[in-house]
């Protein structure tokens, strides 16, 4: 029965690549036409695949249909949080997680410090958007015409010297971040409180949220932080693989 299943299951990336027939299928699986023929039966009676006029087979639409109502039902706070509290323990700063919604980027989640000085900030609440760390890498991989639709209609508070001061620098600086693959926030918003952050991403690659660390001044210098930046990295290179299930979950060491 297994090896049943395996079979079956391998047609998918077969047909993943485009129609094939009942040829191609049996010589991919290397069984007797027969038996490759009643596989696919059985995924056609599924939805899995479907045979076309020209008697070529190609994945069917309730395999996509599968797949587009998995991605809607996950969710991503709940997969990232171990991965944020194990960081959390790891270097002891706050953690947060956050998404691009309805033109606000929004804290989801968030693991407080283990130090007695802390940042201030809420899950629900929206970030500085222009100089946030994990707006930075939201906002860049949008793409182009995006970035610069928003970029234009934004407000540019100067809330420290360090603050984006207008578009066409935020527009650097996003063309900055998506070619690095990560972002900062030195002072930008908070003069005393330093952020570094990293993408979380699905299965076609794009940002579906921004992880950070942050810490004051008084903790830890702006270098001393940057030093965490690997370890960040791979921690949204965990959540980003458990999410778009590339990859078993495994411990950030």
């Amino acid at each position: 029965m297994s090896q049943t299943v395996d079979r079956a299951l391998s047609i998918l990336p077969l047909l993943a690549e485009g129609p094939a027939d009942l040829g191609q299928v049996a010589d991919r699986l290397g069984v007797h036409k027969s038996t490759a023929l009643r596989l696919l039966r059985t995924l056609h009676e599924h939805g899995f695949v479907y045979r076309q006029a020209d008697q070529r087979y190609r994945l069917g639409a309730r395999l996509f249909a599968l797949a587009q109502e998995a991605m809607e039902n996950l969710d991503i706070r709940e997969i990232a949080h171990p991965h944020l509290a194990r960081l959390n323990e790891q270097c002891g700063h706050t953690v947060h997680l956050a998404v691009y919604e309805e033109d606000e980027v929004l804290y989801i989640d968030k693991v407080e410090s283990r130090y007695p000085v802390r940042m201030y900030s809420r899950i629900g609440k929206p970030v500085a958007i222009t100089v946030a760390a994990v707006a930075k890498l939201l906002l860049a991989d949008l793409p182009e015409h995006e970035r610069r639709a928003v970029a234009e209609k934004l407000d540019y508070p100067m809330y420290t010297s360090r603050s984006t001061p207008h578009a066409p620098a935020f527009l650097r600086e996003l063309e900055k971040v998506r070619e690095q693959g990560w972002a900062t926030d030195l002072g930008g918003h908070e003069e005393s409180i330093n952020c570094v952050a990293a993408p979380v991403r699905g299965a076609d690659g794009r940002v579906v949220a921004a992880m950070s660390v942050s810490a004051p001044n008084v903790v830890v210098t702006a270098d001393e932080l940057l030093t965490l930046l690997p370890l960040v990295r791979r921690t949204a290179d965990a959540i980003s693989g458990e999410y778009s299930g590339r990859t078993p979950t495994k411990d950030v060491v």
